[in-house]
């Protein structure tokens, strides 16, 4: 069962927050393990469906749609406003909605920029996070060639796709940057596909993406992960972005880092293999359970 609650986030932006549960009349223990999950770039709350399906027993589990993304706002980007997509807008969302949703102290799981989004939080506001994950996340600047591929990739999208298959098809295969088929990169496209009057079209603005990515892209963030106290989890998938000596070395600045590795995964490795990333994440979670006051 999944219930949105709306949630205010920074500067008045309306955020949608989905919480999952094993049972429409079951009411949230208050004394569960708290788990708030957070997407990436281009992504959206139901990405975490299969997660959060899992996660739900025994725990209160959230999922946020980040501004701009799923059925959230996009926040206005006019002139002379263009922090409304920048680094300090999405962590003080995810803080809004620890704090409106009573989730305090949280375990956060967070893919690709939800993930920096995750220790951007847990550096700042310790007091709200008991535990992080993070998958598949760079703390290495990526700089401006990256930005460029970027603009360059959303201008080749065949938009609008005639169907959600299509796009699926695209992503999955016929995508330029796809060096082989990769049907869970084809299921996460096509899930924030939405049917337009000419056809599907992304449930996001493009441009907005390129906004919010150029507020991280340029910078390093070594020096904020290394000031997340908390046990945090490091994962990446063997195929993914987030290479291993770079992940190695996340940990070994973590003062309470561990890793683990997903083989036959890519970026979007919940979706690659479900089975192996409950394997990782699961023991992790179970011991931050058992320790719990």
């Amino acid at each position: 069962m999944v219930q949105r609650i709306d949630v205010t986030g920074s500067d008045g932006v309306r955020l949608a927050a989905w919480e999952f549960r094993e049972a429409e009349d079951e009411p949230a223990d208050p004394q569960s393990p708290r788990v708030l999950l957070l997407h990436g770039l281009m992504g959206r709350a139901s990405h975490w469906a299969g997660t959060a399906r899992w996660l739900a027993e025994g725990r209160r589990v959230v999922a946020l749609d980040q501004r701009g993304h799923g059925q959230s706002e996009r926040p206005p980007t006019r002139p002379g406003s263009p922090y409304s997509l920048g680094r300090e807008a999405f962590v003080a969302d995810a803080e809004a909605a620890i704090e409106q949703l009573g989730l305090a102290p949280v375990t956060v799981v967070g893919h690709s920029m939800g993930a920096l989004t995750g220790w951007q939080l847990a550096a700042r506001r310790p007091e709200l996070v008991e535990a992080l994950v993070i998958c598949d996340m760079r703390a290495s600047a990526l700089g401006e060639a990256s930005q460029r591929a970027w603009e360059e990739w959303f201008r080749r999208w065949p938009l609008p796709f005639p169907t959600q298959d299509a796009a699926r098809r695209w992503f999955g295969e016929d995508d330029p940057r796809v060096e082989r088929p990769d049907p869970g990169r084809g299921a996460f496209f096509a899930e924030v596909m939405h049917e337009a009057a000419d056809g599907w079209r992304p449930l996001f603005s493009r441009r907005q993406m390129l906004t919010a990515r150029e507020t991280w892209v340029h910078d390093a963030h070594w020096e904020e992960l290394a000031q997340v106290r908390c046990p945090t989890l490091v994962v990446r998938g063997l195929d993914g972005e987030l290479g291993r000596a770079e992940a190695q070395e996340m940990v070994r600045v973590l003062p309470a880092g561990q890793y683990a590795e997903i083989p036959d995964a890519g970026h979007y490795l919940h979706y690659d293999q479900p089975a192996a990333w409950r394997a990782a994440l699961e023991p992790f979670l179970d011991r931050i359970r058992a320790t719990a006051p």
